[in-house]
């Protein structure tokens, strides 16, 4: 079990991952089709941020995307592919979260959770702050949740 940075030529498989760990929370396929584009992870947006995969051997388990601006950040992505969730995988990235958040020198980050996720970042110590309109479906809303990051 190791966590390393992203490769840009690994965008495809992260991006089946998200689909599919989207999914995972009983979303129908024109939900999750209409969800692709926000669920995609560009080449530049691999080179830009802190992108880190989970592997086992030479699998991919899961994958987090950690957007600094300052000493504040944003969790863009954090997915588990299906077979994995529920076996604290998602606990091992939360921590390397954690770790790159304290690297970089932020203060807080802040994440746009998918509702079935909110009691998985409580756990983890962040506190809902608000909502935030869902960019893909008018009117949803989503909760808006802050983790300090402690020195």
């Amino acid at each position: 079990m190791s966590i390393r940075k992203a490769r840009t030529d690994e965008g495809p498989i992260l991006n089946r991952i998200a689909l599919r760990s989207k999914a995972y929370w009983g979303y129908d396929e024109s939900f999750i089709e209409a969800c692709r584009e926000d669920l995609t992870i560009s080449e530049q947006k691999i080179e830009g941020n802190h992108v880190y995969v989970l592997e086992n051997s030479s699998t991919i388990i899961g994958f987090y995307c950690l957007a600094a601006e300052g000493r504040t950040g944003r969790l863009d992505f954090l997915f588990i592919d299906p077979d994995y969730i529920g076996k604290g995988y998602g606990k091992i990235l939360w921590e390397s979260v954690i770790h790159t958040a304290r690297e970089i020198g932020l203060d807080e980050f802040t994440i746009d959770s998918d509702p079935h996720a909110e009691e998985f970042y409580k756990k983890m110590g962040a506190v809902r702050i608000g909502e935030v309109e869902s960019t893909v479906f008018r009117g949803r809303k989503l909760p808006l949740m802050k983790m300090m990051v402690s020195k």
